[in-house]
């Protein structure tokens, strides 16, 4: 068993946010915490958390959310759920419950405290990170002028950082979001492409 088998099979049995919840008030569904990846992992998609429909079937973007992702990413199903080649760590592993307007909570803070920094530290291959929607890239980025479209925006420049593994904004694939995507036609025209390419080119 891997460093990220192990951390992940105790983060999947973790009721910390139920049990002992250091951020206000306890997790309002039953804890199912839902991750994916393995060691050989080359592209990590670092989400928010996972909504109503993949916490009843304990598989990430498993709604029309996740249909546009794929969409973004040029991936079919089984290569997009392929844990050799893709790991989904969401900044919340577990579905946070909804608000009064029916959206879906913040992820619990508890969750990335306690539990990211030691899954990213188990997966040595990757050399490409999405961050998807304002928590993911609060915390591998920082909070930053103009917020998520402010940081989207500056997708080039952060791409071009001599980091690895290198990093690269998207918004959150929501159809929620798509007003934002008809205000800001870039986003398509030249971001996707060049995410296509370099899925494809880590995935094939």
């Amino acid at each position: 068993m891997t460093e990220f088998d192990e951390v992940a099979a105790a983060l999947r049995a973790c009721r910390l946010c139920r049990d002992a919840p250091r951020h206000g008030g306890p997790l309002p569904v039953e804890p199912r915490p839902i991750v994916q990846g393995s060691a050989t992992a080359r592209l990590c998609i670092a989400s928010q958390a996972p909504g109503h429909r993949a916490f009843r079937s304990g598989r990430p973007f498993q709604d029309p959310s996740g249909r546009r992702l794929r969409a973004w990413l040029g991936l079919d199903e089984a290569t997009f759920y392929d844990p050799a080649r893709i790991a989904i760590l969401p900044m919340g592993a577990c579905f946070p419950g909804h608000d009064a307007a029916g959206g879906d909570l913040p992820p619990q803070r508890e969750c990335a405290e306690t539990w990211r920094a030691r899954l990213l530290a188990g997966l040595p291959a990757l050399d490409l990170v999405l961050v998807i929607g304002q928590y993911a890239q609060a915390w591998h980025l920082g909070r930053a002028p103009g917020g998520l479209t402010g940081t989207v925006a500056r997708w080039r420049e952060l791409f071009a950082e001599p980091r690895r593994p290198r990093v690269l904004p998207l918004p959150h694939p929501s159809w929620r979001n798509s007003g934002w995507l008809k205000r800001h036609p870039w986003f398509e025209a030249e971001l996707l492409p060049v995410l296509r390419r370099e899925v494809a080119r880590l995935t094939g």
